[in-house]
């Protein structure tokens, strides 16, 4: 059995795995655009509305996780800054 994780290591602990989520599902966002539009830059994908091609189900819902990631760590990041500081 492992002993459990103080609360700041595990805090810290789950900054570092929601960057790493995030650093992927961007990535993901990004590649699915790029093949319903090709050329696309990332600022491009800031502004989907500009590009009819994005209006697609499977990139709205992987665009909609990445949202929640970076809602999820900012949520933390604000804990941590509140906690620790």
């Amino acid at each position: 059995m492992t002993k459990p994780m103080d609360p700041e290591t595990l805090l810290q602990e789950l900054e570092t795995m929601l960057a790493r989520m995030e650093e992927l599902q961007s990535r993901k966002v990004f590649e699915l655009a790029r093949r319903l539009k090709p050329n696309l830059t990332l600022e491009d994908i800031r502004n989907p509305h500009d590009f009819p091609e994005l209006d697609d189900n499977d990139w709205h819902y992987e665009d909609g996780m990445l949202t929640g990631i970076q809602s999820v760590a900012t949520a933390l990041r604000a804990h941590l800054r509140e906690t620790y500081s």
